[in-house]
């Protein structure tokens, strides 16, 4: 097996090495395929049910029929970027791409956990840039164009653009969750479509929260309340159930953003203008962060950066005025040193 003895010495030595740091993998359990880790990994109980549908859909048209039958062992980093380079130049966008990649690098992430590889051949592959597609915000002006557009619907225009819900919030809304007195919205469920069924969860990231609406709001809110029990969901379907986001376009979402002159408008960019509207109003990052459900305020910047350009402006402003005021008081020093030399210069 080994050709010298300084050799077999090495290879125990690195063995010994792998041991004692917890990253020794036994060869044997590297002979799994990536489609069986991939079986397992899919299943992870900590994912809502839309990101394991998504997950599934990546793997199914784009890692299983590559790397599926492939064993661990037989994973090379070389071979993953070769892979990578056909996608993007298969014509598959930037980011597609890299959720692509991403699928395949929790795969093996997985791997790594059961101690059946000892490093991550997917780590490290140079991905294609994501083009970021300008964030949309309607103004005031369309906003209100869109709700006259809706008609009776309106009222949930009115809260997706005031209270910054994401869509499975408020279809998930029920009467119980409506505090009057406080104007306040209670955020406890989602409610989401996937593969045609409802799927109900927390809101994302687990953020339990209250919102506030708006004084204008009363009489909309009090409408949808009226003659519900508790229980009820407070802006249902048509039908009785709970809103669905395809549905609510093809019947008259779309209809309406086409007829305000904002065609192509999609109900998560009501999100969005509500953050636009909410920062305009003086609303600061902790505000922000807690109306609109995120983790942590890091997240809301990282988000909506660019609504906040106007503190990097008024920051200019100021330190523009403070200069001002040091170089006033600068030449008013000189001045009067001036003045002060002059006097002792008079006989």
């Amino acid at each position: 097996m080994f050709g010298t003895k300084p050799e077999a010495q090495r290879f125990l030595d690195e063995m010994t090495t792998s041991m004692e740091t917890g990253t020794y993998v036994d060869p044997g359990r590297s002979k799994t395929t990536v489609g069986a880790i991939a079986e397992t990994w899919i299943e992870t109980p900590s994912w809502a049910a839309s990101t394991r549908s998504r997950n599934r859909s990546i793997l199914d048209a784009h890692v299983l029929p590559r790397w599926g039958s492939t064993r661990l062992a037989d994973v090379h980093h070389e071979d993953i970027q070769e892979w990578v380079n056909g996608l993007g130049k298969a014509g598959m966008a930037g980011g597609t791409v890299r959720k692509v990649h991403g699928v395949l690098n929790g795969v093996l992430k997985a791997a790594i956990k059961g101690k059946r590889l000892a490093v991550n051949p997917a780590a490290e592959v140079d991905l294609p840039r994501q083009d970021l597609k300008r964030r949309r915000y309607l103004s005031g002006v369309e906003v209100e164009a869109l709700v006259h557009a809706a008609g009776d619907r309106g009222a949930i225009l009115l809260v997706l653009t005031f209270c910054g819900l994401r869509f499975g919030e408020l279809a998930a809304l029920k009467v119980g969750m409506v505090d009057q007195v406080r104007r306040r919205l209670r955020i406890e469920e989602s409610v989401t479509e996937v593969n045609g069924a409802l799927v109900w969860s927390e809101p994302k990231d687990h953020q339990r929260r209250t919102v506030p609406w708006p004084k204008f709001l009363d009489a909309e809110i009090s409408a949808a309340m009226e003659g519900k029990a508790p229980g009820d969901l407070l802006f249902p379907s048509p039908g009785g159930g709970a809103l669905r986001v395809r549905n609510m376009r093809r019947d008259w979402f779309d209809a309406a953003a086409k007829e305000a002159g904002v065609q192509g408008l999609t109900p998560h960019e009501l999100r969005h203008t509500a953050a636009s509207l909410a920062v305009s109003a003086g609303a600061s990052v902790l505000a922000l962060q807690r109306m609109l459900g995120h983790d942590k305020p890091s997240t809301t910047l990282d988000v909506y950066s660019d609504l906040f350009d106007e503190d990097l402006d008024l920051v200019a402003d100021r330190l523009a005025e403070g200069r001002s005021r040091s170089t006033a008081e600068y030449l008013r020093s000189v001045e009067e040193k001036k003045e002060g030399q002059d006097a002792t210069l008079t006989p």
